[in-house]
């Protein structure tokens, strides 16, 4: 059984669909999504479909990220909030949505079944016996259980990351523009600027195995070491 994450998607279902292919997750395997589903890429309503497709077959477990939260506060409150929303990728998702080519879409287009994924299935943070997985941060020194919102969805990787717990910490949210994924003691950010011209990451956390693909399908793939 491998436990493989996925950094950031931003809309990039094409990149998705490549790297699944190449990577190839048995139904054993467990999948771990680490947010930011939606904005800035040209296909967010493909990716959640392809999340609830995978679910259907796969051990899949999607994280919350900031991303998610802000489309659904754009829903709930409008206003203000739709329109930081939009600001920050929410146009690219909207025109996802749209009922034929170049057209756009309005949030009484997304379907019932992505708002259900949206606001109330997906997770805040998931722990096993080694790894920590979250969207953005943790605070060293609180539980899983008493971590504040801003850490878990909002902050920025810091220089060294180490939790309490001993456990490596696989994040996303901090946009690595090298297209690398960044390691810090205690943790490592998978986030690799998928929909600027970067890469969508995979990472088996065990080995320290990578793939990764782009939007052009180019392939690599490397190993990285944790530092602890």
């Amino acid at each position: 059984m491998r436990v493989l994450a996925i950094g950031d998607i931003h809309g990039c279902r094409g990149p998705l669909d490549d790297l699944l292919a190449w990577v190839k997750p048995a139904a054993e395997d467990v999948l771990i999504f680490l947010g930011d589903y939606v904005d800035r890429g040209p296909d967010s309503r493909g990716v959640l479909n392809r999340l609830l497709e995978l679910r259907q077959s796969h051990h899949v477990i999607c994280l919350r990220g900031n991303h998610e939260i802000m489309m659904v506060e754009a829903r709930l409150r409008g206003g203000a909030e739709l329109k930081m929303w939009l600001s920050v990728g929410g146009g690219q998702t909207l025109g996802s949505y749209g009922s034929a080519p170049g057209l756009t879409g309005t949030l009484d287009d997304v379907p019932p079944e992505h708002w259900q994924l949206l606001q109330y299935e997906l997770a805040n943070y998931y722990e096993n016996d080694s790894f920590i997985f979250v969207h953005a941060t943790v605070w060293p020194l609180l539980p899983l259980s008493e971590q504040p919102e801003d850490r878990l969805f909002w902050e920025f990787l810091p220089a060294a990351m180490r939790h309490q717990s001993g456990k490596i910490v696989i994040c996303g949210h901090t946009s690595q523009k090298s297209g690398m994924p960044k390691i810090v003691p205690g943790a490592v950010c998978i986030d690799t600027y998928a929909h600027g011209g970067g890469w969508l990451t995979c990472l088996e956390v065990h080995t320290g195995r990578y793939w990764q693909v782009d939007l052009l399908g180019r392939r690599r793939e490397d190993q990285l070491l944790y530092e602890r």
